[in-house]
């Protein structure tokens, strides 16, 4: 679940988390591998705590028939896949149609690519 879509935490708050466990007064940094560390404990965390809501929806429930689908759809919409490059792409090229003046040719090459992408990146999945 975890390589999906990582939680990401301001580097901040990580800062902070650390000033309060060190007990000299010097400038605090954030490295790299504190960030990784808290990133992966409050994945853990949510995960936990997804799997504990599944766990009390299949017993509250009483494990009906329509649970299980429901709880993959649940898991699937909390932990959703990040955006790939081609809709992110395809979204700039709605903006730019919209609100710029370019060739017609132009956007309907880029557009056409954009979509022979989208499809290789769906039949991928």
């Amino acid at each position: 679940m975890t390589d999906t879509n990582p939680i990401t935490l301001p580097p901040e708050l990580v800062l902070q988390w650390i000033a309060e466990i060190r007990h000299e007064d010097d400038l605090v940094q954030v490295a790299p591998s504190d960030l990784h560390l808290a990133i992966r404990a409050a994945q853990w965390g949510a995960d936990q705590e997804l799997e504990a809501c599944c766990k009390w929806f299949q017993d509250f429930y009483k494990f009906e028939s329509w649970m299980p689908h429901d709880l993959k759809h649940l898991r699937a919409d909390c932990r959703p896949k990040p955006q790939t490059l081609t809709s992110v792409a395809l979204q700039m090229l709605d903006t730019i149609e919209r609100d710029a003046h370019y060739l017609p040719e132009i956007t309907d090459t880029i557009r056409r690519a954009l979509v022979r992408l989208k499809q290789l990146e769906n039949s991928n999945d």
